[in-house]
């Protein structure tokens, strides 16, 4: 597996809707082999049958629990695997990750969360480097490898370390809003008290990829909700 996008993704999630919510956002990421499974004993199959590299477990199934279907699994795979739970019980966060889970995620998550919790443990546990990409702004890019912005008719400007978290994580759901705590998250570490400092800092960030920061077009402001990072073929 050279990336993590190659990696075989079972979801074990008896409710069809969500088990369907799954797969499809998985696909719309970049995931090129994933299947769902609603039992214990149709998981086991493909485990033996496909050996995925991840697993994400409901705990309670028809047939069985995710608990017991991990302890079954570990007996012949080491892939890693992810809880998907509406038991958010620290007892039942302990047990999962005492019989060895990597993750636990309690229902209902943020889509792009579970997205980058699912790439973290992938990365981790196959040491696969992260490949960041090129973000493209019309006709400016951002080079996420090297923290470069190039413009046209600009000399190159470098990110900062905060400018450049904060652009990563509005790339990571570009189109889609990203609010102010979750970008206070994960350029601060924390949501409380940041609001302000990442007003300043999305000013900066702006100043360098946008043709007149004062009426920005790439990265927008939903007014009460956070910001938005535009897709460049709605422009």
């Amino acid at each position: 597996m050279r990336d993590i996008y190659e990696a075989r993704i079972l979801v074990v999630e008896d409710d069809p809707t969500l088990r369907a919510q799954l797969l499809g956002l998985l696909g719309r990421e970049g995931y090129r082999d994933v299947h769902g499974s609603a039992t214990v004993a149709d998981a086991l199959f493909l485990a033996s049958t496909w050996q995925p590299h991840l697993y994400l477990l409901d705990v309670m199934l028809p047939d069985g629990n995710g608990f017991d279907l991990l302890r079954r699994l570990h007996e012949t795979s080491n892939a890693p695997a992810l809880f998907l739970s509406a038991r958010d019980e620290d007892a039942s966060r302990l047990r999962g990750l005492g019989l060895g889970a990597d993750d636990y995620v309690t229902k209902p998550f943020l889509p792009a969360e579970l997205l980058l919790r699912i790439a973290a443990v992938l990365r981790r546990s196959y040491r696969l480097p992260e490949v960041l990409p090129t973000i493209v702004l019309g006709k400016t890019t951002v080079d996420l490898a090297t923290g470069e912005v190039h413009r046209a008719g600009s000399a190159v400007a470098t990110l900062t370390a905060k400018e450049h978290a904060l652009i990563k994580r509005l790339s990571e759901s570009r189109g889609l809003i990203v609010t102010t705590d979750e970008l206070c998250r994960s350029v601060y570490g924390d949501e409380f008290g940041y609001a302000n400092a990442l007003a300043i800092l999305m000013r900066r960030l702006r100043e360098k990829i946008e043709d007149d920061p004062s009426h920005p077009y790439w990265v927008v402001t939903v007014r009460g909700l956070g910001y938005r990072l535009v897709n460049e073929d709605t422009q």
